[in-house]
């Protein structure tokens, strides 16, 4: 089992940033894979960006590519998501995921083991 926390979400203006943090206990964190999902109000969660169990791998959605990204520190067992040239349609609940299994890309809701419980990113325009 592994508990993951998130925090970091707020109001910001668009075209500002934000940093997420998602700390992790339980398990032992560097064996996991850990990505950032969103829900929209009235949507579906989606998937935003994911990391390697070292960090030497990452993947995003194409809608965050080149505004947004994932880091890791596994010595502190947290995961960041540094958001920049943030847009109102940013605007939802992030949640941090890990996935523990071997050869599941962690890029979908159905590839996550565990959750977080999310925190609310709000942009205004």
């Amino acid at each position: 089992q592994v508990q993951l926390v998130e925090s970091g979400g707020g109001l910001v203006q668009a075209g500002g940033s934000l940093r997420l943090s998602c700390t992790a206990s339980g398990r032992t964190f560097s064996n996991c894979q850990v990505g950032w999902f969103r829900q929209a109000p009235g949507k579906e969660r989606e998937f935003v960006a994911a990391t390697s169990q070292s960090g030497g791998s990452t993947n995003y959605a194409d809608s965050v590519k080149g505004r947004f990204t994932i880091s890791r520190d596994n010595a502190k067992n947290t995961v960041y998501l540094q958001m920049n040239s943030l847009k109102p349609e940013d605007t939802a609940v992030y949640y941090c995921g890990a996935s523990y299994r071997v050869g599941v890309l962690l890029r979908t809701t159905a590839a996550v083991q565990y959750w977080g419980k999310g925190t609310l990113v709000t942009v205004s325009s």
